[in-house]
């Protein structure tokens, strides 16, 4: 059976059917057939002629937008941070020195400074920017409304045909729950992601979905999906149902997915070259980007990759000491990459996390003595947060929006979630409009909120 593993999450401070041999496990959510995924595609809407994919970097636990991409020079000591600003090769455009190699590719990127959402809950935080929606806090954890890649998975499919559409990296998890809010709920979970499990830095990393189980041939696996399709014409002649009539065509492409070429050498991150692989960073991080990118060029339309430990209440300069150039080293890596191989145009990249931190620095003790739980830190901020976004039609050196003088809320044109959604969809070639029915049979619209934001459209 074609199962993914589940395997632990971290912690946050706020706490067989007959056709089984192909079958794949989704995010925790038990078994589904495959080519019941593929049947629930063919029922989506039909796209148009964009070919735009998705690569979101999700920094979950909540990184500090001061000391990323709207760094303060001028504000108290206190607020400012540790680390100053550099310029980037875009006039005007300053991030902070922890990302020296990102500097140099301003041109290919934009910030959104001007974010919010107002939710200090790690939980409210997340359903926001991944949903569009609150509604959702620490006592009440349970995902309300589908991710808008599970829309984007749902509506378009896969960009070429073997491939899944939707992928999580080596998971994709929100605040210690998987798929938590990655999730495609009343969607179905045919619209959960494809998790790679692993760590795709590892030497001997391996795609276990698709994976064989022992003893199991191709031969062995051929023959009895023979035998299947003879118990499908069988039943086909006996039921003169409508919807049999197409089940040897959706076998057809489940076996394909499972057994083809294309998926198996895309996620055969090993084919690198290791100057490929150092370009993004030997740590899984920047292997987990390298194989999105892998991903969205052989067909994926939305690859998430999970990038946790943000939650820096204390320690914050070491924290961020070992997380800032990971990720400046994989994102610089991965806008590079796509630049030279003539994809920039084509995929999309975005990096945020559910809320950025107080612009003030706490004292260490979370509630205690002074520096009692270590070094300073900075806690949860709802009200200002910086979205990166690059690449599909995303102009570049663009600053959107500003925060006021201490990093504290927006100054300059505020942007909510349902923007950022607009503006993803857009790019992607989906209607915003378009709504499905949830649990209680109520149409819901996608995305309820918003608007393109025009300075980022190129």
């Amino acid at each position: 059976m074609f199962r993914i593993p589940l395997g632990s999450t971290g912690r946050y401070c706020d706490g067989r059917s007959r056709r089984s041999f192909l079958q794949f496990g989704l995010a925790g959510m038990g078994s589904l057939g495959v080519s019941d995924l593929l049947r629930a595609k063919a029922a989506a809407a039909p796209g148009n002629a964009k070919q735009t994919s998705l690569i979101l970097i999700w920094l979950d636990g909540g990184p500090s937008h001061m000391d990323t991409y709207d760094p303060k020079p001028n504000a108290p000591a206190e607020y400012r941070g540790i680390w100053s600003p550099i310029p980037t090769n875009v006039p005007g455009f300053e991030i902070t020195e922890m990302f020296p190699l990102q500097a140099k590719l301003a041109d290919s990127f934009s910030v959104v400074r001007s974010v919010h959402h107002n939710a200090g809950d790690h939980f409210t935080g997340g359903h926001w920017m991944l949903t569009g929606r609150g509604g959702v806090n620490g006592a009440l954890k349970a995902q309300k409304y589908p991710f808008f890649g599970a829309v984007a998975s749902k509506v378009l499919g896969a960009r070429k045909h073997g491939m899944p559409a939707f992928v999580g990296v080596p998971y994709s998890m929100s605040i210690g729950l998987r798929p938590g809010y990655f999730g495609g709920n009343y969607l179905g979970v045919e619209n959960n992601p494809f998790e790679t499990g692993g760590d795709p830095n590892n030497d001997k990393f391996a795609v276990q979905n698709l994976s064989m189980s022992k003893g199991m041939t191709m031969d062995r696996l051929a023959d009895r999906r023979a035998l299947t399709i003879h118990f499908d014409e069988v039943r086909r002649l006996a039921e003169k149902s409508k919807q049999m009539e197409t089940t040897d065509r959706f076998e057809q492409e489940a076996f394909d997915l499972v057994t083809g070429s294309q998926a198996r050498q895309a996620f055969d991150i090993q084919s690198e070259s290791p100057e490929a692989r150092d370009r993004y960073g030997r740590n899984s991080w920047g292997q987990s980007v390298l194989l999105a990118r892998r991903l969205v060029e052989a067909g994926s339309t939305i690859v998430t990759c999970h990038f946790g430990g943000w939650d820096s209440h204390w320690n914050h300069q070491a924290t961020m000491e070992r997380h800032l150039p990971r990720v400046d080293m994989a994102v610089s890596g991965l806008l590079t990459d796509l630049k030279e191989r003539g994809l920039l145009d084509q995929v999309m990249v975005m990096v945020c996390g559910e809320f950025g931190r107080t612009p003030k620095m706490n004292n260490g003790g979370n509630g205690g003595p002074a520096l009692s739980k270590g070094t300073p830190g900075r806690d949860h901020w709802g009200n200002a947060l910086s979205v990166m976004m690059a690449g599909g039609g995303i102009k570049g050196g663009t600053i959107v929006g500003a925060t006021n003088k201490r990093g504290e809320r927006p100054a300059e044109r505020p942007v909510r979630p349902g923007d950022i959604h607009h503006t993803i969809f857009h790019q992607l070639g989906i209607d915003p409009d378009i709504a499905f029915t949830n649990h209680a049979g109520r149409p819901i619209p996608a995305i309820d909120h918003g608007a393109v934001i025009e300075e980022l459209i190129a």
